[in-house]
């Protein structure tokens, strides 16, 4: 039995990609097996990856903490009951702590306990109380980098030995572009001109506020035409980025693109570079992302970033304005760094397979199952 809630036609973000690379391979590669999926609202049929494959919807969505609790402790617990499954695989960070069914969990980050600030009153309560309940309950906890396991082991005092880090992968679709497509993308969203990007939602703990100050030194320090995208949703507390913006000396330069779907790899790959400087991340997929992309990258020099940079990124410190700025002009007046990055983080984006993550995963699902 798995929790499919976040697999969504329109507006998929990291942990419903997650989701979806990870559970449709391993339906497909086991069609022996029947799968039960748990979603909280009506479901594409896409997300139906096969007939092996029994989906079921809940009479409400689990999108408010109140409504996790009964989602998981009632809704799910009675499936759980009825159906009693081999496993229950739970991709997003949460489980049911009323159930004897052994239980798999996939943590992606303790963002909660590092940057509470950032995080809704309500949620984080939410958190506190039962993220270590969640940890302490599930027989195999899942984490998607080194940072994270260590953090979690640390953190809830959870036995290391239970704790597997499987990386995440790059989607397929993430590869590099051709000069004529990258003139097409670029004709189409920003004039012709080049652009750094940041692509994600827009919330506090993905620093946007120092990347748009950081910007706009560079514009005052470089003759140059560049833009900066950002795409992706605004999200909670997200006004002061859209004031930050309009008041900007240098707001004609800044574009910012809803939430993309099929669009999204090919604005990747058109970029001149990738700014993604979180104050904390549990993996940062688009950093991986980017790089397959031929797209050189920007990131930050703290959590599990530098785990998936390798020598293949810039790295900064997400506080200091002036690193963002320098490493942006550095990029922009070397193409010799660019070409370097762009060589390294071919082959550190080869490292990251959801082919191979999802084999992991199935055999963790095993030997739970054993």
């Amino acid at each position: 039995m798995l929790n499919t809630r976040f697999l969504l036609a329109n507006g998929m973000e990291g942990i419903g990609w997650y989701k979806y690379e990870l559970i449709s391979r391993i339906v497909k590669a086991h069609p022996e097996h029947e799968f039960i999926f748990l979603f909280d609202r009506p479901f594409h049929e896409k997300f139906i990856f096969a007939s092996n494959v029994i989906p079921l919807i809940s009479p409400f969505p689990a999108r408010h903490p109140i409504l996790w609790y009964l989602w998981f402790e009632y809704w799910v617990k009675k499936q759980l009951a009825k159906y009693k499954p081999d496993v229950f695989y739970s991709p997003d960070g949460y489980l049911c702590l009323a159930t004897e069914v052994p239980t798999v969990l996939t943590i992606h980050d303790l963002a909660y306990l590092h940057d509470p600030e950032h995080i809704n009153f309500l949620v984080r309560k939410y958190y506190g109380w039962f993220m270590p309940k969640f940890a302490a309950k599930a027989d195999r906890i899942i984490t998607v980098s080194e940072f994270v396991k260590h953090d979690i082991a640390e953190q809830f005092h959870v036995n290391p030995d239970k704790i597997v880090c499987i990386h995440n992968g790059v989607r397929s679709e993430f590869k590099q572009g051709t000069a004529e497509e990258i003139y097409q993308v670029r004709s189409r969203y920003t004039g012709g001109k080049p652009y750094f990007l940041y692509y994600g939602a827009i919330q506090p703990r993905k620093n946007i506020l120092r990347v748009i100050t950081a910007f706009e030194l560079f514009k005052q320090r470089n003759t140059s035409d560049m833009k900066f995208i950002l795409a992706g949703r605004m999200a909670w507390q997200s006004k002061e980025v859209v004031l930050a913006i309009k008041n900007s000396p240098f707001s004609a330069d800044f574009i910012h693109l809803d939430h993309l779907g099929d669009e999204l790899p090919e604005v990747v790959r058109s970029a001149f570079a990738l700014v993604y400087v979180s104050i904390s991340e549990g993996f940062g997929l688009p950093i991986a992302e980017a790089m397959a992309s031929g797209v050189p990258v920007i990131t930050s020099n703290v959590s599990s970033m530098p785990e998936v940079a390798g020598d293949a990124a810039l790295l900064v410190d997400p506080a200091s304005v002036n690193e963002i700025e320098v490493a942006m002009t550095s990029l922009y007046i070397n193409p010799n760094l660019k070409a370097d990055l762009i060589r390294k983080g071919q082959l550190q984006s080869s490292k990251f397979s959801w082919d191979l993550a999802s084999e992991e995963l199935w055999a963790q699902l095993e030997a739970i199952i054993k």
